[in-house]
């Protein structure tokens, strides 16, 4: 017991280790990062959405906050909206990068053990996918949008906005694009890849038995 006990710690630790460098690959090629105007559409919470669903909530967590660090990353010079941000106010850029993210992939492994009695699995796994996209961009357009105003985030765009547009509008204008186009990615290669990982048996053999 105590051998199987630590191989799935093994394997945990293996793929968890995989999807952190996976992320790290995406955020410094296009695979990653799809820019659109001043803003850009992320395809990184996928690797977290999987982690959530092998390996929990706490996986889900750790991968956010990677997800978290290469968004901040980006602000250093690839992003120019970042970039501004971050010329603003450090903390509230890290804020705003690494603990939306990390609060994303915990809550989205909780989603998966929530629904986890649902039949089709890869039905799950999409609505997992689907949900931890959605939350990371509420979770950073809030935040955001609560720590640094309408006015600054304005400037950041670039005074895109027009002074009589209120936050609603901006959600509208920048966002809401990016997160149906993220939101669309994640439903469908979450569940396309979990779902494969699942008929090759390799999704409830890991020290997180969340998807049975």
């Amino acid at each position: 017991m105590k051998s199987n006990n630590s191989t799935a710690k093994t394997q945990s630790l293996v793929l968890e280790a995989i999807l952190a460098a996976l992320l790290i690959v995406m955020s410094l090629t296009p695979l990653g990062y799809l820019k659109v105007g001043p803003l850009s559409i992320t395809f990184n919470m996928i690797p977290v959405a999987i982690g959530g669903i092998v390996l929990g909530p706490i996986g889900g967590l750790i991968l956010g906050v990677v997800f978290g660090f290469t968004s901040f990353f980006q602000c250093f010079g690839a992003d120019a909206f970042g970039a501004y941000l971050l010329e603003l106010n450090p903390f509230f850029t890290f804020v705003t990068c690494v603990v939306t993210r990390a609060l994303a992939g915990f809550l989205a492994g909780f989603v998966n053990k929530a629904i986890s009695s649902m039949k089709l699995k890869s039905v799950r796994f999409s609505i997992v996918g689907l949900c931890a996209s959605l939350l990371n961009t509420a979770f950073f357009v809030v935040t955001m949008i609560l720590l640094f105003g309408k006015n600054q985030i304005n400037d950041a765009v670039g005074g895109a906005l027009d002074s009589s547009k209120n936050v609603i509008a901006f959600i509208a204008s920048f966002v809401t694009v990016n997160a149906v186009w993220e939101a669309v990615a994640a439903l469908i290669l979450t569940g396309a890849i979990c779902t494969a990982l699942s008929k090759a048996k390799l999704i409830g053999n890991f020290s997180v038995k969340t998807a049975k």
